[in-house]
C-alpha cells in the first residue's frame, strides 16, 4: 500500500467517524479549512477522528463530556464548544446531562468559563428548539 493510499484511507475512516459524531457541523469545520489549511482539516479528520475518537477505550458519550469539560476549561473554544454540543446530542447526551456536566467544570475552572460554555450551550439548544432545558 502506497503511502497516498493509506493516508486516503485514514481519512476516509475518519470522516465516517466524524460524521457520524459531528454531522455536518464537523463537515463544515472541515469545509471551512479548505482554503486556508486544508492539511489541518486532514488532520482533524484522520488522526483526530480517525485514530482517536474511533479507539475503544471510552464509549463515543463519554469521549464527549470529556471533550466538553476540556474545551470549558481551555476557555475561548465557545466555537468549538458549539460543534461539540451539537455532537453530544447527536450521540444521546440529554440537554440535562450536558448542562450537568457545564455545571460540573465551574468547581475546577471556574464561573466565568463555566457561564461562556453554558450561553454557548443555550444558544446551541435555542436552535435546536430544545429551550428551556427543565
Amino acid at each position: 500500500m502506497t503511502e497516498s493510499t493509506e493516508r486516503q484511507l485514514r481519512f476516509e475512516h475518519g470522516k465516517k467517524v466524524l460524521d457520524a459524531i459531528d454531522g455536518t457541523a464537523g463537515a463544515n469545520v472541515i469545509d471551512a479549512l479548505g482554503d486556508i489549511s486544508p492539511e489541518l482539516g486532514h488532520q482533524v479528520v484522520a488522526w483526530g477522528f480517525g485514530e482517536i475518537y474511533s479507539r475503544p477505550g471510552l464509549e463515543p458519550r463519554d469521549r464527549q463530556l470529556v471533550t466538553l469539560g476540556m474545551l470549558t476549561a481551555l476557555g475561548g473554544c465557545e466555537s468549538q464548544l458549539d460543534v461539540h454540543i451539537n455532537a453530544a446530542l447527536n450521540i444521546g447526551l440529554t440537554p440535562q446531562q450536558i448542562i450537568e456536566a457545564l455545571l460540573h467544570t465551574a468547581v475546577y475552572c471556574g464561573f466565568p468559563r463555566a457561564l461562556n460554555a453554558t450561553f454557548t450551550a443555550k444558544k446551541v439548544f435555542a436552535e435546536r428548539g430544545l429551550l428551556p432545558v427543565t
